[in-house]
């Protein structure tokens, strides 16, 4: 292990993060613990230069017990290999300008940067998509953009939810039926007049129990997850949309299907990730900034975020 690694953040701003909740702070308190020194950049602070990968990042330092809880250098220009570590922890959408932060990052990791999630990973594994992959453990599921396919799949399956495939948090999610009045209107809006991809999966009814956050480390779960109850006037489980969360241990059915995807996540360099399991079913596959350490770690009392640093220890060890 090197004498003082450096670990680099690309992250939404650090300002408007909400510091009791935030997953990602919980990894960088975690790492600055264990000895990392720590930069913070934003998406637009990377840029590439004949073909080389740079950035404009701020040496971090954090004290939970101070207000603020965080301090920032002044910029420091340098190129990111001089990193060991670069967590990609931007919060989707994931747009244009996400894609292209991949591709710089991808030069970094050419040059020896271990760089978390895989950046062409994060590339190929749309957090819809991605989960269909593994249909043994999805709902029925369509991703489709013509109004009379996704009408009949609703017509076979009676009711449905409908969610785009850049997503997150809730948003833009509906539960429909046949016969609903404004399924049309809700089609029209959801594929843009029929020209954008959308998902449209069975309507579980075991989301009253919870829409469960598992969160996995190189493949292999955490053996707790965090049911997201919906409220009472709402079908949707996310906290960010009001649900509540409550812990819970992980059934047969969610352990197996965390073996059926487990490998799959280690090939593909997927470090850290978070899966959405209703009743039996595997729903989503996160993989661009999973959440949910913070309230698991508090209901159980267990250190998922020095996990995950562990994990980077020992891959720059290799």
């Amino acid at each position: 292990m090197l004498e003082q690694p450096i670990l680099g953040v690309v992250m939404d701003p650090i300002q408007k993060i909400h510091p009791e909740k935030d997953t990602t702070l919980a990894l960088l308190l975690a790492a600055q613990k264990r000895g990392f020194k720590l930069h913070y950049l934003e998406l637009p602070d990377l840029f590439l230069q004949y073909g080389n990968p740079w950035g404009l990042s701020r040496i971090l330092d954090l004290d939970p017990s101070q207000e603020p809880y965080y301090h920032l250098s002044e910029p420091i220009l340098g190129p990111l290999d001089q990193f060991d570590v670069l967590l990609m922890r931007k919060d989707p959408p994931v747009d244009m300008q996400y894609l292209y932060a991949t591709y710089i990052l991808e030069h970094a990791e050419q040059n020896g940067c271990l760089v978390l999630n895989k950046p062409k990973a994060l590339r190929d594994a749309n957090e819809k998509l991605f989960a269909t992959w593994f249909p043994q453990c999805m709902p029925p599921t369509l991703v489709s953009a013509s109004r009379t396919i996704l009408k009949t799949f609703i017509e076979e399956q009676g009711v449905v939810v409908l969610k785009p495939l850049d997503g997150m948090g809730g948003r833009n999610i509906f539960q429909i039926a046949m016969g609903d009045p404004n399924l049309n209107s809700m089609i029209e809006s959801l594929t843009h007049q029929e020209t954008n991809y959308i998902m449209a999966q069975r309507y579980i009814p075991e989301i009253t129990a919870g829409d469960k956050r598992i969160l996995l480390i190189n493949g292999e779960p955490i053996p707790f997850g965090l049911a997201r109850i919906p409220a009472a006037d709402d079908f949707r489980g996310n906290l960010a949309a009001g649900g509540t969360g409550i812990g819970v241990e992980l059934s047969k059915r969610d352990l197996w299907i965390c073996a059926q995807i487990g490998p799959t996540l280690r090939e593909k360099g997927l470090t850290f990730v978070g899966i959405d399991v209703i009743g039996d079913y595997l729903t989503e596959i996160n993989v661009t900034s999973p959440t949910c350490v913070r309230e698991l770690e508090t209901i159980f009392d267990i250190d998922i975020a020095d996990k995950v640093i562990a994990a980077i220890m020992d891959r720059l060890e290799d």
